[in-house]
């Protein structure tokens, strides 16, 4: 479920805090073909631009706005205009404009036209229940029902929906089922405006849940639960029907991983992340006692068993239990995370491969699949128009 966008496009950019990765796919003979990758790893700082907002002791221009615009229409005009422009004065622009530019000039990219992804950490993600209304209706209904949900005025909002499919006949007639993503219009700005920098044309911004499941899950129509490890948060989501239903974050990383590697083997920063990347390399087992880090892993099978209940109490229980677990993102070959996570849980648990559906050289398959986990949203992305 995109944000904004039209068809097209087979190259994915997913930046991030931890750099920018990017894909492209060309398809041949009706299947997805890996034609180049990159990768830049530096940490960015991704939240979005504070906004010009107006106060309500400022003038508005409605001069500019005649009839049938009615005053909330003309305030979200003008709060949408003001993001956009502070938005464009910020100076990560160039810099993050120049960096996507240079990766993509290194890693030969032929396309000039990308799908992206906003980071989930930024974006709201629920399900509602409606009464059966009218299709041109539904939009308006939504809104209404999501106003106060919202972390922030709807009108600094951008809000897409999509209806889910009846999970039971007997309740076909009664209600509707809505998917509701909404991100912050200063934060799609800020966006558009590194991409438009780097002179790509944006085709579509989506969340990363939908380009998770995209790359991970496929067809697959069994309920699922996606762990995403990333540098600075674990993201959990619940695939039911190929759909990613629910979205809980939690603020542990691989970075808090190489902080605790740092004070207990007293190296410096880049020594712990070393250490901890050829541990995830290593086929061994038992190579280092997982027993201290525990202390960071049971937040995160805490949060497991509360994205399973989360998921029961929006569905119900029947027929609908989670059955495996895929963990992705870079700090998932972390050995000891996928050791207790298969301890704690009843579940098959297992590192999820993004390069499944696309065809590529045997010769590469080494080197990419040491950087599977940490490219699952790129490919994703780049999947959109050409895996259905």
């Amino acid at each position: 479920m995109g944000l904004f966008g039209k068809k097209g496009g087979h190259l994915g950019i997913d930046i991030g805090a931890d750099g920018i990765k990017l894909v492209e796919i060309k398809k041949v003979k009706g299947r997805p073909c890996l034609w180049t990758y990159g990768m830049l790893s530096k940490h960015l700082d991704i939240h979005p631009p504070a906004s010009g907002i107006l106060s309500q002791d400022q003038d508005s221009p409605s001069h500019l706005y005649p009839s049938p615009y009615t005053q909330i229409q003309q305030q979200e005009h003008i709060v949408a205009t003001q993001q956009a422009t502070s938005a464009k004065k910020d100076p990560r622009i160039k810099e993050y404009g120049r960096l996507l530019k240079t990766i993509m000039k290194q890693a030969k990219v032929t396309s000039r036209r990308a799908t992206a992804s906003l980071p989930v950490s930024q974006v709201f993600h629920a399900i509602i229940t409606l009464p059966q209304v009218e299709k041109k209706d539904l939009a308006h209904h939504v809104h209404a029902k999501v106003k106060k949900m919202l972390p922030r005025p709807i009108e600094h909002m951008q809000v897409v929906h999509q209806l889910l499919p009846q999970e039971s006949k007997k309740t076909n007639n009664e209600f509707l089922r809505v998917l509701v993503t909404a991100a912050p219009k200063n934060l799609v700005s800020f966006y558009s405006s590194i991409f438009e920098e780097a002179g790509v044309e944006l085709e579509e911004l989506e969340t990363e849940a939908f380009a998770i499941e995209r790359s991970l899950i496929g067809h697959d129509q069994s309920t699922i639960l996606v762990i995403d490890l990333g540098s600075q948060r674990t993201n959990f989501f619940v695939m039911h029907n190929s759909i990613p239903i629910t979205h809980r974050s939690i603020h542990i990383g691989g970075e808090v991983f190489d902080e605790h590697l740092k004070e207990i083997l007293a190296v410096n920063s880049q020594k712990a992340e070393q250490i901890k990347i050829d541990l995830s390399r290593a086929s061994g087992q038992n190579q280092i006692d997982k027993n201290i880090f525990l202390p960071l892993i049971n937040p995160i099978v805490k949060e497991i068993h509360s994205s399973i209940d989360v998921f029961d109490r929006q569905l119900g229980q029947e027929n609908k239990k989670i059955q495996k677990i895929i963990l992705t993102g870079g700090t998932c070959l972390f050995p000891p995370i996928l050791d207790t996570i298969q301890e704690k849980l009843n579940l098959s648990v297992f590192v999820g491969d993004p390069w499944a559906r696309v065809v590529y050289q045997q010769g590469l398959k080494g080197v990419l699949d040491t950087i599977g986990p940490r490219m699952a949203v790129s490919i994703g992305l780049a999947m959109r128009t050409i895996v259905k």
